[in-house]
């Protein structure tokens, strides 16, 4: 943990899925509240089945779920919060035709039930 679990739509074509990964990770790596920068673990997932609303044509999305340890001040997980957004807006490029929509939300994880282990 942290995880970050990004999803956006296949009619952006010119996102770079490992930009897009690094700058995010480099904004929870860079958070106080975060003390190894190892247990900061990212995925994408390009979706080719959505649909947006009733008219779901030129439509698509970046979706950014950030889960944390249980325990963070709503102040920092704020702040995460906006800094992960701030990236989906310089870093998501606008599709020529398409509204894009993006969003951020974060979830926190279960002291008692969550295992973390390293091999």
């Amino acid at each position: 943990m942290p995880h970050l679990h990004i999803e956006y739509t296949d009619n952006l074509s010119g996102l770079n899925e490992r930009e897009l990964m690094r700058e995010l990770n480099a904004v929870i790596c860079a958070h106080p509240t975060v003390s190894d920068e190892a247990d900061v673990k990212s995925r994408i997932a390009r979706l080719s089945s959505y649909y947006i609303g009733n008219q779901p044509e030129n439509r698509g999305f970046v979706h950014v779920l950030l889960q944390l340890m249980a325990g963070r001040s709503e102040q920092a997980k704020k702040e995460m919060s906006e800094g992960l957004a701030a990236v989906l807006r310089r870093v998501v490029p606008q599709a020529e035709g398409i509204m894009v929509q993006l969003s951020v939300d974060v979830a926190d994880m279960d002291k008692a039930t969550y295992f973390k282990g390293r091999l």
